[in-house]
């Protein structure tokens, strides 16, 4: 087996804020988002420490991006960071947000064959039939 190609990525959390409502860190619901890893952006609205800046870089994000990377938080990691899927992680969709930080970094994009044989990951649902 091959390892999941998003653990040599780590684009997309060093190119996007991550911003989130305010109610899944830690200090509003257990076991959330650690909320000392995060920074008031409204009101109702977080944002993960080192993403609302021109040059964002999770805090959580531990390793070098796209080589190996590890995210510090990632069993309590924000719905936002959640949602977002790799390219053709269920071997048809690609995605765009996926795409793009690749390509910012001059990352050669993911293909549907890039994720034969990989690892199981728990989060992430098994490839289409």
């Amino acid at each position: 087996m091959t390892a999941n190609p998003c653990l040599t990525c780590g684009a997309c959390c060093a190119h996007y804020r991550v911003s989130f409502y305010w109610a899944e860190a830690d200090d509003a619901t257990p076991g959330g988002v650690p909320a000392s890893l995060t920074e008031q952006l409204t009101p109702f609205r977080r944002v993960m420490k080192g993403t609302n800046c021109p040059t964002p870089h999770c805090t959580a994000l531990e390793g070098r991006v796209g080589e190996a990377v590890s995210c510090s938080i990632y069993a309590r990691r924000p719905q936002v960071c959640r949602e977002i899927m790799p390219s053709y992680w269920d071997g048809v969709t690609p995605s765009d947000k996926c795409d793009n930080a690749r390509a910012t970094r001059g990352m050669a994009l993911l293909r549907p064959e890039d994720w034969h044989d990989r690892e199981p990951d728990p989060d992430v649902p098994p490839l289409a039939a």
